[in-house]
């Protein structure tokens, strides 16, 4: 991922909001934005995590397979940027980042998934595969 990042950052101007690993914990505040007790209750997530009113900010169907989570290697697989400078709803500055991302990844021999490539698009994120 770093090798990735340092050659893309050559190109396209942005800021990593969330490289290193999620805790537990973070994969459980993130999973309870949007959700009830209720939905949480399924994979044993404390109700206290339950933000129903705020907006979603994960559509995992577990909320513990993030790629942010620590793999096998003891490492995680996914990262989140951002362009700089940050707006939120310039999804044209999004593409060409993740345009950059995917043909540098591509350069290095390295494959990636880019999150505005999905259905429900997750711009700032790219994971390896």
């Amino acid at each position: 991922m770093i090798k990735l990042i340092e050659a893309a950052i050559e190109e396209v101007d942005f800021v990593v909001l969330e490289g290193s690993v999620r805790t537990r914990e973070q994969m459980m505040i993130n999973y309870g934005k949007g959700r009830s007790a209720k939905q949480l209750a399924v994979f044993g997530i404390p109700a206290k995590y339950a933000k129903p009113a705020e907006a979603k900010v994960t559509w995992l169907s577990n909320p513990f397979n993030s790629n942010h989570r620590v793999h096998g290697d003891g490492f995680g697989h996914a990262f989140d940027a951002c362009p700089f400078p940050v707006n939120w709803d310039d999804t044209k500055s999004f593409r060409k980042m993740g345009d950059v991302f995917k043909r540098v990844a591509g350069e290095l021999g390295v494959n990636i998934e880019w999150g505005g490539d999905w259905k429900k698009k997750d711009y700032p994120h790219i994971e390896l595969h």
